[in-house]
C-alpha cells in the first residue's frame, strides 16, 4: 500500500494519535519481528479471532492452515480480514492504578484473502513463513511434497490499509501523585530463547546446526 494513499477510517488512529505511525518502514519492522498474528474475521455472523503463524511478503501477509479451518474457508472466499501483530516491550507501573500501561509496538492491517494455488507460489510461501520464524531453517528440512500442498491451504492477505501504534517511555502520572509513597517505572520485557532441545527420535550423529547455535543466549 502506498504511503500516499488516503487512509481508511478503520486504519486511522484516533485515540492518542501522536503514537500513530503510517510509514512502511515502521510497519514492516514490527511485522518482521513478530511471530504470531491475530487474524479477525466474521463467520456465519459471528466475529472470530485466531492466532496464526505468518510472514510478510512485501505488502502482503502470508498465512497457512488446514483447508477445513474456518479462517481458511472464509478467506479463500475473499472474506474481509483484520490482522493484528503486537510486540510488548515493557510493563509501565504508575503511581495510580488507573495509569498503569504497557510499552508496545503494534500493527493493524485490513484486507482480503486470496488463496495461492500455483505450486511455485505455495512453495515460495512455505519458504518465507519458515524463514520468518527461524532464519536458515528452510534449507535444513524436507521441502513440501504433493501431499503437503493438498492438505495445506496457503493464503495471501492483500492489504488494503494498515497502521501502526507505538508507546514508549515511563508512566504518565498526575502531578499530585508524584508525592505519594509508591514506586513507579518500567519493567522491560524481552523475548529470550532457550537452548535448542533435540527431538527424542533424532538420528545419531546429527548435531545442532550452526543457524541454531545462537539460540539459548537470548538472540534470535
Amino acid at each position: 500500500m502506498s504511503e500516499q494513499r488516503k487512509r481508511s477510517p478503520e486504519a486511522t488512529i484516533r485515540r492518542l494519535p501522536a503514537r500513530a505511525h503510517y510509514e512502511r518502514g515502521t510497519i514492516d519492522a514490527i511485522l518482521d519481528e513478530g511471530l504470531v498474528a491475530h487474524v479477525g474475521f466474521v463467520d456465519d455472523g459471528r466475529p472470530l479471532v485466531i492466532p496464526m503463524v505468518y510472514a510478510r511478503d512485501g505488502e502482503r501477509i502470508l498465512l497457512h492452515g488446514s483447508p477445513q479451518s474456518r479462517v481458511c474457508q472464509v478467506l479463500c472466499e475473499g472474506g474481509s480480514v483484520t490482522v493484528t501483530v503486537t510486540l510488548v516491550d515493557g510493563l509501565v507501573l504508575a503511581r495510580s492504578a488507573a495509569h498503569h500501561s504497557m510499552n508496545y509496538r503494534s500493527v493493524v492491517a485490513f484486507g482480503t484473502g486470496v488463496e495461492l494455488t500455483d505450486a511455485g507460489e505455495k512453495e515460495a510461501a512455505f519458504r518465507r513463513i519458515v524463514e520468518h520464524v527461524v532464519p536458515g531453517r528452510y534449507a535444513d528440512c524436507r521441502v513440501p511434497n504433493a501431499k503437503d500442498f493438498e492438505t495445506t491451504t496457503v493464503i495471501a492477505i492483500e492489504v488494503s490499509d494498515v497502521s501502526a501504534k507505538v508507546r514508549t517511555g515511563g508512566p504518565i502520572d498526575e502531578r499530585p501523585d508524584y508525592d505519594t509513597p509508591h514506586w513507579a517505572g518500567v519493567l522491560p520485557l524481552t523475548l529470550a530463547w532457550d537452548a535448542p532441545r533435540a527431538d527424542e527420535h533424532l538420528a545419531d550423529g546429527i548435531d545442532v546446526p550452526n543457524y541454531l547455535r545462537g539460540y539459548g543466549r537470548g538472540a534470535r
